[in-house]
């Protein structure tokens, strides 16, 4: 290596996305889930080793390091590991830019994840299933799919089916979910890293399995509430339950004057009190 591609190279190195990530560390954990903030020295430097590892990835950061960002603001908006099964990161060509950037897909862990951190599920189940598995379900009938594999079969065949269904935390279930071939062809039709100029970096074409997964877990979603939307439902609730709660005043009642003279001065009134924590 010349003297001038080492200089490059370092230059890179400090002034590059890796250490554009270091640098917005404070954003980051602004918008992290309060559960990870304490981790988000090792989400950096997750991050960091992934461009590190990846060429194609450093080089579509380094073409437009605010996309990338933006990215990873979302993944950790979403409380996501970036560059695992939770959230991919993939290089996308952009015709208007005329070249790659870094683009965001949550995978099936990162959506089961938020199904989780909602706290309305107590388990979610989500296989794909193989021609020669048996697999029986009929709606209004079953309440959950029968799913057999023989273990022991060194080939289970072509993916056929994937399925997805939550067990609440009353017991009862979540509706099924169960998608064919056809189904998950369509949503693959729809994906920019599927279709753009580099597929083969696509986790369509470097995982299929976890992205039949990840189809069947985001098609539950839809039944199954997710960390954010839940976490609102339950917000409104609590302040619908408190308003309720509050006494009324009965019609052209004044409230007794306050009594200066007994007033102890050391106690604090309410708007003193700082939640330190909000």
């Amino acid at each position: 290596m010349t003297n001038t591609t080492v200089s490059t190279a370092v230059a890179v190195q400090e002034n590059g996305p890796g250490a554009l990530v270091a640098q917005c560390r404070g954003d980051i954990e602004l918008v992290m889930p309060s559960h990870l903030q304490k981790r988000v020295g090792a989400w950096i430097r997750t991050t960091q080793g992934l461009l590190r590892r990846n060429e194609k990835l450093l080089q579509a950061a380094q073409n437009d390091p605010g996309q990338f960002m933006s990215v990873l603001l979302d993944a950790a908006r979403l409380g996501l590991e970036p560059g695992t099964e939770q959230y991919y990161l993939v290089p996308r060509w952009n015709k208007a830019k005329r070249c790659t950037e870094v683009t965001g897909v949550r995978g099936y862990q990162g959506e089961i994840e938020l199904m989780y951190r909602a706290g309305a599920v107590s388990s979610v189940i989500v296989e794909v299933v193989y021609d020669r598995d048996r697999f029986e379900y009929r709606p209004g009938r079953d309440e959950r799919p029968l799913h057999e594999i023989d273990w022991d079969a060194e080939d289970r065949g072509q993916l056929r089916l994937v399925y997805a269904y939550a067990v609440m935390k009353d017991g009862a279930t979540s509706k099924v979910v169960v998608l064919n071939r056809g189904h998950i062809a369509k949503a693959k039709a729809k994906s920019d890293s599927a279709n753009g100029k580099y597929p083969h970096l696509s986790p369509w074409s470097t995982d299929e399995e976890a992205m039949w997964l990840k189809t069947g877990a985001h098609r539950l979603t839809k039944w199954v509430p997710t960390s954010a939307e839940y976490i609102r439902e339950q917000l409104r609730a609590h302040a619908d339950v408190t308003a309720e709660q509050q006494p009324t005043a009965p019609a052209g009642y004044l409230p007794p004057p306050i009594d200066t003279d007994d007033e102890d001065e050391d106690e604090a009134v309410d708007a003193e009190f700082v939640d330190e924590e909000a």
